[in-house]
């Protein structure tokens, strides 16, 4: 075995056994020209091997187990592509085309036409295998609560859709015999199906006429003859998150209000509810700071949940399925949390408005691995083999400073590209158990414990194999600010005006500019003569 202190060796090799006894990961990377498919990482000689090349699309979106790629080109047609062969399989033309999604394991394509008329039947679920229609019903509105219409359970054994005043279930296997069980819910505005696996489901009904909004889950089967097993009312909501654990046993109820009463906040007021089927919990999660709810997320075990809340610097708890805090996160600028599918691992982010502070955990063993930034990321995820950490800077939310970053589970730089513009970087998802635990393969290369060079906050100090692996990665350049569209001709446009320029010459100027310095050069001396005199 090559030594510890040969790192571009070291890669070869890590890349060799991962490539032998583990899957490699995958990154759909979409740009104005083309969308692309990366195999890796680990990158052989740090650049990613492409799988599939210029496909000119303007979204694409993968099944939830990762076996198809549905791809929308501009001219209404989407095509869904097998992920092993990287092949297209089935084309569909669906014009006017608003959204299109697939169901969890790419039996069914679920599309959203722009209805010309109230009674057209504009939502459409088709069979990806042969590309038969089975289902179409009309909806006259596209929003977060109605789509997808018709939701799945993650093995597809269960669909269901929000109706006026019902929740509709479907046969799976045979969409033809139409509705087959309905769930009354008066008022219901939205649903969410628990998916893993699809035993329950989850009504909220809004606030109405001095009634206090509310949120009840029901079992799924027999739904029609279906009592509230959990129930929870509330005021003052104006939207609701609804977010299941995996196993369905428990619900997370992220209620938020446009206005705060007490004035503290002026993006308004949130609550995180928890809710079980067993009745045992219906109450509040104990928050111990005041302040907004900034996210709230289960584990993949399903065991345990992180939440991210409290006026700035925000706080971060875990707590287990019984509600009682686990570990304390400390405080910092953070709103995202994202858990490692291989459940040892943490990453607490502060993203969006706020300057891109990362902190890596090691939750199972309740330390902190390391500190880093990724400036003006707009999305954030975990590869499903656990060790790699992605941050994507994408158009049209910034129109600048594009790119990818990716960094491994210990917070040290892997990979860096920059792109012109970047619309879409997502990995391509895979089941976690697909890939073998990250502590064996490191002890099966006999490389010890790999942990990032000093961070900037407190941590374990760095050891010698994760420096030497990490030196082969380009050095993070620290971004340039960011400048808006109307801001980058101010230096010729203020020239110009007040014939002020960059220690331009004098015959560069405009008329303007060298008319504005005379009269400002006759003044100055008019004011020296009368000073003078004076």
């Amino acid at each position: 075995m090559a030594s510890t202190d040969q790192s571009p060796a070291l890669e070869i090799l890590v890349s060799f056994y991962y490539y032998y006894y583990y899957y490699f990961a995958s990154i759909t990377v979409r740009t104005p020209e083309e969308l692309s498919i990366w195999t890796g990482p680990p990158f052989a000689n740090g650049q990613p091997g492409v799988k599939l090349e210029k496909v000119s699309c303007v979204n694409a979106k993968f099944s939830d187990d990762g076996s198809r790629l549905m791809v929308t080109k501009s001219n209404s047609v989407i095509s869904i592509y097998d992920c092993k062969s990287a092949k297209e399989i089935r084309s569909f033309e669906v014009p006017n085309v608003t959204s299109a999604i697939l169901s969890p394991c790419g039996t069914f394509l679920q599309t959203f036409q722009k209805p010309s008329t109230p009674q057209e039947k504009n939502v459409m679920l088709w069979k990806t295998e042969n590309g038969d229609p089975v289902y179409q019903h009309s909806q006259k509105n596209l929003t977060k609560t109605t789509w997808p219409a018709i939701q799945f359970s993650s093995n597809e054994a269960t669909a269901c859709r929000m109706a006026t005043n019902e929740v509709q279930f479907f046969d799976t296997r045979d969409f033809s015999k139409g509705i087959i069980d309905r769930l009354r819910v008066p008022g219901v505005s939205a649903i969410e199906l628990s998916s893993a696996p699809g035993s329950h489901v989850a009504a909220y009904v809004p606030e109405s006429k001095g009634i206090p909004a509310c949120v009840q889950i029901f079992p799924s089967g027999n739904a029609s003859q279906s009592q509230a097993v959990a129930r929870r009312s509330f005021f003052r909501c104006s939207t609701t998150q609804l977010k299941w654990n995996h196993g369905s046993t428990g619900l997370l109820v992220l209620v938020q209000s446009d206005v705060d009463k007490t004035n503290q906040s002026y993006y308004g007021e949130s609550k995180l509810f928890y809710l079980t089927i067993d009745g045992k919990h219906e109450g509040l999660v104990p928050l111990s700071k005041e302040g907004p709810v900034h996210d709230a997320q289960w584990s993949y075990s399903g065991l345990e949940f992180a939440v991210v809340y409290g006026f700035m610097p925000a706080k971060a708890t875990l707590f287990d399925k019984k509600c009682n805090p686990l570990l304390e996160l400390g405080t910092g600028p953070y709103n995202t949390i994202r858990w490692n599918p291989k459940g040892k691992f943490l990453c607490l982010a502060g993203f969006g408005n706020l300057p891109g502070d990362m902190v890596f955990w090691d939750y199972a063993d309740k330390k902190q691995l390391a500190a880093t930034k990724a400036e003006w990321s707009v999305t954030s995820e975990w590869s499903p083999d656990g060790r790699y950490f992605m941050t994507a800077t994408t158009a049209p939310r910034l129109q600048v400073d594009n790119g990818i970053k990716i960094f491994h589970y210990n917070g040290s730089l892997y990979f860096k590209k920059m792109f012109d513009k970047l619309f879409q970087a997502d990995w391509k998802p895979e089941p976690a158990d697909k890939f073998g635990d990250i502590t064996e393969l490191i002890k099966s290369l006999n490389l010890g414990k790999v942990e990032d060079k000093k961070p900037s906050g407190p941590g374990p100090k760095s050891s010698q194999a994760s420096n030497k692996l990490s030196s082969t990665n380009p050095p993070a350049q620290k971004p340039a600010a960011y400048r808006p569209p109307h801001a980058k001709n101010a230096a010729a446009v203020q020239a110009e005006l007040l014939g002020i320029g960059e220690s331009s010459p004098a015959g560069s100027m405009s008329k303007n500019a060298l008319r504005n310095k005379k009269k400002r050069e006759k003044q100055k001396e008019k004011k020296a003569a009368s000073d003078a005199s004076s």
